[in-house]
């Protein structure tokens, strides 16, 4: 039996979306939890991901995949769940890969700024500029996005899809990052509060805040950087 190991980091990262998918695809997978940034910027992380970021999926054979829109494509592909199937050419295909490159770039771009101010201290002035920077597009990107889900139930109209799990992990930084109120965007607010209501979200919380719970899905356990990298040593 072929098993994942999705590497996932936290605190709150993008990561959490593809938990989320994991759990929805019905796929076998472990986990391995990476700190961010003390884990993720070592020689042993950047083995998996010389970027060092996250998330990123092994596969058995010891190859790695890298970058939310490829692992959330590719799990789809493998899912046994075919209500997540998109056949390519189609307008279902097209839609869902539209949706994901806004998350993945306008939505996920606009909180660079206030990402790298916390990340990278620095003077009051340049906090507060890049703070600035970032509020004004998060409040563009989620003024698109409330707009594109008007009279719409997810994402993609009816059906959900793994791009609302990957909404689901950026949505958050908002209050994370202690910027713009998410009721502000009535639709947008209420696609995130949906998807709380998830099990498979339930569960990804649980993961990340170390919280006893119970997988939907397939989940097999956790698996550490080091056991990884032993068990395939020609990672590069």
């Amino acid at each position: 039996m072929s098993v994942f190991t999705l590497f996932y980091g936290i605190p709150s990262g993008c990561s959490f979306g593809s938990i989320v998918a994991l759990e929805w695809s019905g796929l076998p997978y472990q986990l391995c939890r990476i700190e961010m940034p003390a884990q993720s910027n070592t020689e042993a992380y950047y083995r998996i991901n010389p970027l060092g970021e996250t998330p990123a999926l092994l596969y058995d054979s010891g190859k790695v995949l890298t970058e939310s829109m490829a692992i959330l494509n590719h799990l789809i592909a493998k899912s046994s769940n075919t209500a997540f199937h998109y056949q390519q050419g189609t307008e279902a295909f097209n839609l869902f890969n539209q949706k994901l490159a806004f998350l993945n770039t306008t939505l996920f771009n606009a909180f660079s700024p206030l990402w790298y101010s916390l990340e990278h201290p620095s003077s009051e002035d340049a906090t507060q500029a890049l703070r600035a920077y970032g509020t004004t597009q998060a409040e563009k990107a989620f003024t698109a996005l409330e707009h594109a889900l008007t009279g719409q139930e997810w994402l993609l109209g009816e059906q959900k899809s793994f791009a609302d799990a990957y909404y689901a992990g950026i949505a958050r930084w908002l209050k994370y990052h202690n910027v713009i109120d998410i009721d502000h965007f009535p639709n947008c607010q209420r696609l995130y509060q949906q998807l709380q209501e998830q099990a498979a979200t339930q569960f990804a919380h649980a993961i990340e805040q170390q919280h006893p719970t119970g997988s939907s899905g397939k989940f097999l356990g956790h698996v550490s950087l080091e056991k990884i990298l032993q068990q395939y040593p020609n990672l590069k």
